[in-house]
């Protein structure tokens, strides 16, 4: 046997994940994070503060959690994504995917072969996630293209296409930029919102999940657009509103006193 990635199993049945984003080389906060009642956790080893050793500890500290974990790679590289699946991650989120012949390299590195090119040596995976891992592994692990340029919008039919693309994930920051429009998360420009409502749609017709990065002031606004996998913060911004929150109220007190 090995675990099973309930992501797969939510999506099927025509729910929608929510999760967080692990940013900074902290496993005692992952550990505590873990213990939340989220769909899944990403590991950033693209921008965020952590590297591979930092990745292990927090992919190590979270094994007891439900959060299925994942990793976000640097970049669409076969060793890195298949290093980071022998420490244990269910599934890659791979940064700037813009065509389908990027799209299928992502996938073969993420499956064994036949049907893909990663190598043989789950050095943790094999008991983080069970005996069986090396004859399941395939059908476990999620391969997550990112959307992040109207070059992949453009190609987006395509790239979901490709046997073994589990869900894509939109980065709006970057859309944003290739757009013409400062990096944020969300915009009220009427184009924007068009090109979101595209990549629903082609997600909707070709039955793939639809993921995106949010905050916690627009996860149900991207919920109701039909996006089924929502980053709702990251550690280190949860971190930050909590401790602005707690200081905003300890100083109220104490000019109320």
């Amino acid at each position: 046997m090995v675990r099973t990635n309930t992501l797969r199993t939510l999506w099927a049945s025509g729910g929608s994940a929510v999760g967080f984003w692990l940013s900074t080389p902290n496993s005692v906060g992952a550990e505590r994070l873990g213990a939340l009642d989220a769909d899944y956790m990403v590991v950033d080893l693209q921008h965020g503060l952590v590297d591979y050793q930092d990745a292990l500890a927090s992919l190590t500290a979270t094994q007891g959690s439900s959060a299925i974990p994942l990793v976000r790679v640097g970049w669409n590289d076969s060793s890195d994504i298949g290093k980071v699946l022998d420490a244990g991650a269910m599934g890659v989120i791979v940064p700037m995917v813009n065509t389908e012949g990027q799209a299928r390299a992502a996938v073969a590195a993420c499956r064994y072969a036949p049907a893909g090119i990663r190598s043989f040596g789950p050095a943790r995976a094999a008991t983080a996630l069970g005996p069986d891992y090396g004859s399941e592994a395939n059908s476990e692990v999620l391969c997550i293209p990112m959307i992040e340029t109207m070059e992949a919008v453009e190609n987006l039919e395509a790239i979901l296409a490709v046997p073994g693309v589990d869900a894509i994930y939109v980065g709006p920051a970057d859309l944003s930029l290739t757009m013409g429009l400062p990096p944020a998360g969300d915009h009220k420009d009427e184009e924007f919102q068009a090109v979101l409502a595209s990549v629903v749609a082609c997600c909707q017709r070709s039955g793939i999940p639809a993921g995106i990065h949010a905050n916690p002031s627009i996860v149900a606004k991207r919920l109701d657009q039909g996006f089924t996998m929502v980053t709702a913060t990251t550690d280190l911004l949860a971190m930050l509103a909590g401790a602005q929150t707690a200081l905003d109220m300890a100083q109220r007190g104490g000019r109320a006193g």
